[in-house]
């Protein structure tokens, strides 16, 4: 639904607070949702869709936010909004600083900043989000403005151009809004940082005239973002970078990249997608004294595995086909199986079923290309995961 500034009033008033108190006791989801929203009709008229969108949009907050209870969001700004350890992660690096985040939309990304830099202002042009991120970040000045028209001279600009219209994610960096190249072209001589979808691709980005550090954050397992940092603010020499907050580890591309390609050994290390999508591999494989199965793959391997990594024990390796693999399983008493798949055209779900494993234990099967050309082989390498 569509929020008004009069919808935001209401819902921070006396009233609006004390309805959506109510609110928050019902289910609101599955076969209670036709009843509940009945019941909140009756009691609070035209107020009841709002009520209802609301606390529904603080529950799914909940993946994001620490305390998102007392909270406003619209649908499109909560699935943009940056998870918090992100965010903190982000501030951490403009520690000191005087910042401006100039698409602050309900100003989940205020409060980080609100915690590390040394002053903060926000401003928004849609004006149902510069409502909300006032009330729900009321220490931080927020302001209406267009993020091409600057507000600020010497702050570092912080900007979160948005990815979806209708619903639908912009895979174009010229349809966001604002227009990624209008930004470069506005700020190009500014301190700024510009969050950016994880899968952007990073060529046309240089191609635009960026010239300064490529961050790419993972936490919880999944890619989060790609955060593009101004020549000043990046790391000397640094192009790109990998994070994982999950490990609270950091790898740039100024560090060795030797890295041998060879056989696998005792264990097989997929690594996190942060490491992946930066173009790291070779890098994280260097530090943690560990090799590529094939120069094309991610996939690496080593005799030891890296601290807090969670690895694939090789228990035997074959040439990948369904029937082979199946036996193979089958005599080690493998139940449940995780697959893993690079390189080959195999989907994980539907090989599962066709397994039709009926043992206890268990295993991972690591399914990869290795070699090129009328050389090249599917690699089937059944595992017993670390954890």
């Amino acid at each position: 639904m569509t929020f008004t500034v009069d919808d935001v009033a209401y819902l921070r008033s006396a009233a609006g607070r004390q309805a959506l108190d109510e609110a928050g006791k019902l289910a609101l989801s599955g076969a209670r949702l036709v009843n509940d929203i009945a019941a909140l009709r009756a009691a609070f008229g035209d107020r009841a869709a709002v009520l209802a969108e609301t606390v529904q949009l603080r529950r799914r907050a909940a993946a994001k936010f620490a305390d998102p209870s007392d909270w406003l969001f619209t649908d499109e700004a909560l699935q943009q909004a940056t998870a918090a350890p992100v965010a903190a992660h982000r501030a951490a690096r403009l520690a000191g600083a005087t910042v401006h985040d100039a698409t602050c939309s309900i100003g989940g990304e205020l409060v980080a900043l609100r915690d590390s830099a040394d002053h903060v202002v926000g401003s928004d042009l849609d004006p149902v989000r510069v409502a909300m991120a006032a009330g729900n970040v009321p220490d931080v000045e927020v302001c209406r403005a267009d993020a091409l028209r600057p507000i600020t001279r010497d702050a570092v600009v912080i900007l979160d151009p948005a990815r979806r219209a209708g619903g639908r994610r912009r895979f174009d960096p010229r349809a966001y809004t604002p227009a990624l190249d209008a930004v470069f072209d506005v700020y190009r001589d500014r301190d700024m940082v510009v969050k950016c979808a994880p899968g952007i691709d990073f060529a046309e980005i240089e191609r635009m005239g960026f010239t300064g550090e490529i961050e790419v954050t993972s936490v919880g397992g999944g890619v989060r973002e790609a955060c593009l940092w101004s020549p000043a603010l990046a790391g000397a020499g640094v192009r790109r970078r990998a994070t994982v907050l999950d490990r609270g580890e950091q790898i740039t591309d100024t560090e060795p990249d030797d890295c041998a390609v060879a056989p696998a050994g005792r264990w097989i290390v997929d690594p996190d997608g942060a490491v992946v999508r930066a173009g790291l591999v070779r890098h994280y494989a260097a530090r943690h004294g560990l090799w590529q199965l094939d120069p094309d793959i991610a996939y690496l391997s080593g005799d030891r595995l890296p601290d807090g990594v969670r690895g694939f024990e090789v228990l035997e390796e074959l040439g990948y086909h369904e029937r082979r693999l199946r036996a193979a399983l089958a005599a080690r008493s493998a139940g449940a199986v995780e697959i893993l798949v690079r390189g080959v055209n195999v989907d994980p779900d539907v090989l599962r079923t066709r397994l039709r494993l009926r043992g206890s234990k268990q295993l991972t099967v690591v399914i990869t290309r290795l070699g090129s050309g009328s050389a090249s082989r599917a690699t089937a390498y059944i595992c017993r995961p670390s954890r």
